[in-house]
């Protein structure tokens, strides 16, 4: 390590961002360095190489201004981040300054912005589910708790207008949890940089977001240590507050760029299209800061969003990313022309980890049929356009004319959704449902048998209900219920271990209860209202067995996490522990035994 208290004036070279430094004392990487101007005026920098002779300092500020006259002091420490719960509600620049106009972060602690790498033993699965508001997400590319779910883009789509809308609408389902965002934007202009203050301000969703912008005129080097602020800031919310975290990073391509830019001054030997060969590495140690941690409460997600040059996927930004994140949401151009948003291509989109955070007790019992079958006809009506161009509509068989129509109505019902709309994944699924009606029961092939008895008949009696009766006279009836449906918690216990009992109470209403005259009503609105009822009273009985068995599982694993440490650490250690005191008293005999030998035969030559 340097001496803090020497000053270097043996500057030989200034390129870019980047100052060299001759005949120094052995510096460390990543070293903090302040460089005073001539002037007087300071700047920092981080030392970027190290070698016998020669140290290359990136500077925060830029070069501009700094000569051979300057003097460069190394401070012996790695660069830190101020975090504190009160972070919660700011906005800072991408050098974590507050631009907000208040006071300076009071930190509670001070964090190495390299964060610490998690130990794979101890990361736990990425599971749980976290609602984004949008259907095509959660419905279909459903993100969990954990997980690098990255946002494929290009130039001229919407992108920003989503970050945010997922920014002010994403929280996690579950009581006593805590949720924070922290929004990291990279190279952004001023005018993105003013729309997104005021959309945080305006929606409110700024108290529970900590807000990093870096402007496409800050340095280069400053736009690589942002995301490093922002995911520090994350580990410390996430580890040390026990807080549900969602990371979301616009735009990682800036970001690659300023890699390259750094390169270039460098005089690396470039990789692929000019870009770093180390960019893969370096993109893993901001992807690979998401996850979850065995004992710890809290969580990272990370919602990367990246725009790939000229639309091109195969490009090394998006193509690397795909290597080290769990899938992708692919926007698609045609959908934006088209006038839909958010322009989602799902037949592109994947979430690997979807599976973990599904179905009864996450989401809903009938998620993954569901996921599934609109995956299928929306598939095969998209394969129909292709032939209608050809052979038209009228040489298609009634069925398949279905599955065209149905391709439509899916990207007008499920796609298409406002960008103030924030869909719970109850009212995704009763979406879905809906417009599966439009389908004949044969070709519904992804849904179970079980599912398809207890949804699609209650979402077709309501079909039928609207269709003779009208939209207003069904809400009209749903409206008027003079009792509302609700739910008795409490407790009781199975082998000793307390679990939840639900009761439903006032699923099953009376004549007088309903609101409505049961006279003056149709009987395609009576008959919808009591599938509906049977279907609730289904979906209360079926939370409790989940709940519990949940519960129990948890309470095995944990009782299996006993038995393997007591078998296969304890008890050996034991067992060494043993055979250690064993060997011990035996040396100790002999010793002894030795020992009064000597004595006898001294007392006898003494005789």
């Amino acid at each position: 390590m340097a001496d803090i208290s020497k000053e270097y004036k043996t500057i030989s070279q200034i390129a870019g961002p980047l100052v060299y430094v001759k005949n120094t004392e052995p510096v460390g990487y990543n070293e903090i360095v302040s460089i005073r101007l001539s002037d007087g005026t300071m700047r920092r920098g981080q030392v970027l190489d190290s070698s016998n002779d020669l140290v290359v300092v990136q500077v925060f500020e830029g070069t501009t201004g700094i000569d051979r006259d300057a003097s460069v002091r190394f401070l012996g420490e790695t660069m830190k981040m101020p975090v504190s719960r009160e972070m919660l509600g700011r906005v800072l620049s991408g050098a974590g300054d507050p631009l907000d106009g208040g006071a300076k972060i009071v930190p509670e602690k001070e964090l190495d912005i390299t964060g610490a790498a998690i130990n794979p033993w101890a990361r736990d699965s990425p599971s749980d589910f976290i609602q984004t508001g949008i259907s095509t997400i959660d419905g279909m590319n459903t993100l969990v708790r954990g997980q690098k779910l990255p946002i494929f883009s290009q130039s001229g789509l919407p992108h920003n207008e989503m970050a945010l809308q997922i920014a002010r609408q994403a929280k996690v389902r579950g009581e006593n949890e805590e949720f924070a965002v922290v929004f990291i934007a990279m190279g952004i202009t001023n005018e993105e940089k003013q729309m997104f203050m005021k959309e945080f301000e305006r929606t409110g969703a700024l108290k529970n977001a900590v807000v990093f912008l870096n402007l496409a005129d800050d340095p280069a080097v400053e736009r690589t240590l942002t995301p490093r602020l922002g995911l520090t800031t994350a580990e410390y919310m996430a580890f040390d507050l026990g807080m549900q975290v969602l990371v979301i990073m616009t735009d990682i391509t800036n970001y690659c760029e300023a890699l390259r830019q750094i390169g270039a001054a460098r005089e690396e030997v470039p990789g692929r299209r000019g870009y770093p060969g180390y960019m893969y590495t370096d993109l893993a140690q901001l992807y690979e800061r998401a996850g979850r941690i065995k004992g710890k409460k809290g969580s990272i997600t990370q919602i990367p969003i990246l725009s790939m040059p000229g639309g091109d996927i195969t490009h090394p930004i998006p193509d690397l990313s795909g290597y080290i994140t769990e899938g992708q949401i692919v926007l698609s151009m045609d959908l934006h022309r088209a006038g839909i948003y958010p322009p989602v291509n799902v037949s592109s989109s994947l979430s690997r980890l979807m599976g973990g955070g599904t179905g009864a007790g996450k989401t809903r019992e009938d998620h993954k049929n569901v996921s599934d079958q609109l995956y299928a006809s929306y598939a095969e009506g998209k394969d129909l356009r292709g032939l209608v161009a050809i052979v038209g509509k009228d040489s298609l068989s009634a069925k398949d004319r279905k599955l065209l129509d149905f391709a439509d109505i899916f990207e007008d019902r499920i796609v298409r959704q406002g960008i103030d709309e924030d869909r719970s994944i109850e009212e995704t699924l009763d979406i879905a449902w809906e417009i599966f009606t439009e389908l004949d029961l044969d070709q519904l092939t992804r849904i179970s048998r079980k599912y398809l008895d207890k949804y699609q008949s209650a979402m077709e009696k309501i079909t039928i209900a609207r269709a003779v009766e009208g939209e207003i006279a069904v809400k009209s009836a749903a409206y008027a219920l003079k009792a509302d449906p609700q739910v008795k918690l409490s407790s009781k216990s199975i082998m000793g271990m307390m679990v939840p009992k639900v009761e439903a109470q006032q699923i099953h209403t009376k004549m007088t209860e309903k609101g409505y005259g049961v006279i003056s009503t149709s009987a395609y609105i009576e008959e919808a209202a009591a599938a509906f009822e049977k279907l609730l009273d289904t979906l209360v009985r079926a939370a409790e067995v989940e709940t519990t068995m949940k519960k129990l599982l948890d309470e095995i694993e944990k009782t299996k996490r006993r038995v393997n440490a007591l078998e296969f650490k304890i008890i050996p250690e034991l067992q060494e522990s043993e055979r250690f005191v064993k060997f011990r008293l035996e040396e100790m005999d002999r010793e002894n035994t030795t020992r009064l030998k000597h004595l006898k035969k001294k007392g006898a030559v003494e005789e």
